[in-house]
């Protein structure tokens, strides 16, 4: 808990969701989204979109009438069983250590649009090394740099619309019209949204941040609002930015390695907005990288705190008192994608990705179970909740559909099953101790 100065008003909150939200899951993922999907993205977006709003106010009902330092995993204990908050906590774990090497990958690629003769890895590994060095010698200043760069990417995106929107008017020639852009994307049909859809929620990932960030709420009755307002803000940039983008590109020059945002002024012909937005993509990309690098190796520690993993974990070391242990283990996880990214630099993304979002929403669909059985809602929240377990059901099941995907799939289920395993292995232990 913080000190009273140190408490948030819910329009701060909803920057700080912002912040969190919006990376290279929207500005590098939505080019698989669109890939996939066609025309139909915007739907899926809106699903996605509607979908996460239901997520978020579960886990923010829990916490105005809870609140925990631990959010959705002390959630999950309480409902569950230590069994549930410790296979809680380490999926999800799982799943921001995938997100992390995503992320990595990414901002790799956007700086490929500068230097494309230098190997990914080397941007991977040079990135890692600088992320690792933010944290450990200023991370008493992320959070505050998470609201600036939250302003600087609504900025990015706001100037991309603005843009795109007066050459749309004025009848630029690299414009299509709105007829032409239903031929040229409406070919994927339904079976392409359905395999789309992960990317989209993929786009909202970091919504589970804020619940535990919500205890720093000076009133955190306002969860529901504040979270309401940032989707609502992030949604409309998103089918905004990428409604205006499909007017722009064709499905010969989308490529997975490059944003959806840069192709439009590149046929524009403004190659200084270009590197600008490339810049921005890139601080953007680093300062979720660095957000989720402190959070999740902190989580790490408070996993270590609660018994759920090894005690030297929630050792804390120098002036700063960093979990320096935590941050080792999560550092050889980014060893792990250089490692990839060395080997497969092809394809990296879209299976880290696909393996990442899977496991996310895998923790996503918990805190829903969770919400029903810890609150016992009405027949409305019961409702938002089901829909929204169906729409991630849909989502998981839509990347059988294809090749490409399965990868990411089985990833995913492997996390899941060794989790589970250890998880069985560590309640047989508990139980002999009388600690369930």
């Amino acid at each position: 808990m913080g000190t009273k100065e140190d408490k948030l008003s819910w329009w701060q909150f909803s920057l700080f969701g912002v912040g969190c939200t919006i990376g290279t899951g929207f500005f590098l993922g939505s080019s698989i989204a669109i890939k996939k999907s066609g025309g139909l993205v915007l739907i899926i977006f809106l699903l996605a979109a509607l979908a996460t709003l239901f997520v978020y106010e579960a886990l923010a009902q829990m916490t105005a009438k809870h609140p925990e330092k631990g959010s959705f995993r002390t959630y999950a204990k309480e409902a569950f069983g230590r069994w549930a908050g410790f296979s809680m906590g380490w999926v999800y774990w799982s799943s921001e250590m995938l997100i992390l090497g995503s992320s990595l990958t990414a901002i790799g690629l956007f700086s490929q649009y500068w230097f494309p003769g230098v190997p990914l890895w080397i941007f991977a590994a040079g990135y890692s090394v600088l992320a690792l060095l933010v944290v450990i010698l200023g991370s008493s200043g992320i959070n505050k740099a998470e609201n600036l760069f939250a302003i600087v990417k609504i900025a990015a995106i706001v100037m991309f619309i603005v843009v795109a929107g007066f050459a749309l008017i004025k009848g630029s020639e690299a414009a299509k019209s709105v007829t032409e852009s239903v031929s040229e994307w409406g070919g994927a049909g339904w079976m392409g949204a359905w395999r789309g859809l992960l990317y989209a929620f993929y786009a909202f990932s970091g919504i589970e941040v804020m619940g535990f960030m919500a205890m720093n709420l000076s009133k955190p009755k306002e969860a529901p609002k504040a979270g309401r307002v940032m989707l609502i803000v992030v949604t409309l940039l998103y089918m905004l930015s990428i409604g205006l983008a499909l007017l722009f590109i064709t499905k010969d020059h989308l490529t997975l390695d490059k944003s959806p945002l840069i192709l439009p002024l590149t046929s524009l012909g403004l190659p200084i907005l270009v590197h600008i937005l490339n810049g921005v993509l890139i601080v953007a990309g680093f300062s979720i990288l660095v957000a989720s690098l402190y959070g999740v190796s902190t989580m790490l520690s408070a996993l270590s705190d609660d018994g759920d993993a090894p005690a030297w974990l929630a050792k804390k070391k120098g002036k700063r008192q960093l979990p320096l242990y935590a941050l080792a283990v999560n550092t050889a996880g980014l060893c792990i994608s250089i490692v990839l990214a060395l080997v497969m630099p092809k394809s990296i993304f879209e299976h880290i990705t696909t393996a990442g979002g899977l496991v996310l929403l895998y923790t996503w669909l918990f805190v829903l179970i969770t919400y029903l059985k810890l609150l016992k809602p009405r027949i409305g929240g019961q409702i938002k909740s089901w829909v929204a377990m169906v729409l991630i059901a849909a989502a998981v099941s839509g990347i059988l559909a294809e090749k490409s995907g399965r990868a990411g799939f089985w990833t995913s289920l492997l996390i899941v099953v060794i989790v589970l395993l250890i998880t069985w292995m560590m309640n047989r232990k508990w139980a002999q101790k009388g600690m369930t």
